[in-house]
């Protein structure tokens, strides 16, 4: 077969297919293209999308060099490029200079940037220059360990979907500004924040993703919004601040989110849902909620086991319930068992509930009688999974017969006890 001729079939195929093999390898081996043929030698400049990871760096031991041999590198490719650059990505343990970073990012603006992912250093933090808030086609956006202040003639990213700020610094009523200068934002990620009382408005956002030190949770103008991941983390400030509050924050935080499909609470969520919830009327059915999971729930404190009830009571579709337990004791009347038979109807039932899984089980007396309860109203249950915590060996035995003797409304129901080994 001729050689040549090979060569030119490659070289001739659509520019679109080419891109679309050299995507697909590391950016390194996609500029090493160049030494195949003359025709080939700028293929690779062309390309609109643009890694830049540790795939790129020189080997050696001299970090300043592996980083100098970086920084040229992705300078080289930037204003060798020709043509639009949709998406740029620098994910890598080695921190350019500010100067070099401020250079590539206002080159990208003007190249039509669409996706923008910044994660660089591992405890090195960068201020993301001004030309970052004027990429008007920008649709994704991905900033690590940077200092953000948007300019006062800022009017928003009107083309962006998706936002995920991970240990960024900015001030509290900017980072509520940007969100809602946002019409299309239909992802957030917002990743170790501190003390921050958030108010967050995205009529059109779907996914939404929480983690830090927050005080206060408002979600408001958020019809949309079908997966919501939480994990707060509690501080002595945090907790006073949690005393002193006014309202119910379960209706702050679902009050307004009907559509709701998938909600995952990670530590405290439980515990921030229950200040000023009250037993009553329950004004919200979550008609599409069929995955719970919450983490660390307090058996032994009402408010956030009435928490748990409220959600579940809710959700008449809910499929899958996670329950992990915290044993910390917060209340003495933990032992008001006929709470179950005077305040929950013996006509309440799960009819769609397949799956349940608990874990970090203690047998407390509101644990046992919450498993009884969701036996004894699941009519189409499937499996119980009740792992207990490694601490309660001397109870394992009896917490079994306990479960096995319990009334169950689905025939074929399962209940498995595992315990983990120490």
């Amino acid at each position: 077969m001729d050689t040549d001729s090979d060569r030119d079939l490659l070289c001739d195929l659509p520019q679109s297919i080419i891109e679309s093999i050299l995507v697909k390898v590391p950016l390194v081996d996609a500029v090493r293209t160049s030494i195949l043929s003359r025709k080939w030698r700028y293929k690779w400049a062309a390309i609109t999308e643009l890694v830049f990871n540790d795939t790129c760096l020189t080997s050696g031991h001299d970090k300043s060099i592996i980083s100098c041999n970086l920084v040229n590198f992705i300078t080289r490719c930037l204003f060798l490029h020709d043509g639009p650059i949709h998406k740029f990505e620098l994910n890598t343990s080695y921190s350019p200079a500010s100067p070099d970073l401020d250079q590539w990012l206002l080159f990208l603006s003007r190249k039509d940037i669409k996706e923008l992912i910044i994660d660089i250093g591992e405890d090195d933090w960068f201020r993301a220059p001004s030309c970052v808030f004027f990429c008007p086609k920008l649709t994704h956006l991905v900033l690590v360990r940077c200092e953000l202040n948007p300019p006062p003639n800022f009017k928003g990213f009107l083309c962006l979907k998706h936002l995920s700020l991970q240990q960024v610094i900015i001030p509290p009523h900017d980072i509520e500004i940007l969100i809602s200068s946002c019409p299309l934002l239909e992802s957030l990620t917002l990743s170790y924040f501190d003390s921050l009382e958030l108010t967050i408005r995205a009529p059109n956002l779907k996914y939404l993703n929480l983690e830090g030190e927050f005080k206060d949770i408002r979600l408001e103008n958020t019809p949309h919004l079908i997966g919501i991941s939480v994990a707060m983390y509690m501080t002595d400030d945090i907790a006073e601040h949690f005393e002193q509050c006014s309202g119910c924050n379960f209706d702050k935080f679902l009050g307004g989110v009907p559509c709701l499909e998938r909600l995952i609470g990670h530590i405290y969520f439980t515990k921030y849902l229950s200040i000023g919830n009250e037993q009553g009327n329950f004004p919200v059915t979550y008609q599409n909620l069929k995955f719970i999971e919450l983490y660390q729930v307090s058996f032994e404190d009402m408010k956030e086991l009435l928490v748990v009830l409220r959600l579940i009571v809710s959700s008449p579709n809910l499929e899958e319930l996670q329950i992990s337990s915290s044993s910390i004791t917060t209340t003495t009347d933990i032992y008001d068992l006929e709470f179950w038979e005077r305040d929950w109807p013996a006509d309440c039932t799960f009819g769609k509930l397949k799956i349940v899984h608990m874990t970090d089980f203690s047998g407390l007396p509101h644990e046992i009688a919450f498993i009884k309860f969701l036996l004894g109203h699941s009519p189409v249950l499937e499996q119980m999974i009740v792992a207990p915590t490694i601490y309660v060996t001397d109870k394992v035995v009896k917490m079994l017969i306990d479960l096995l003797t319990f009334r169950r409304a689905s025939p074929q129901a399962t209940v498995k006890f595992i315990q983990e080994p120490l």
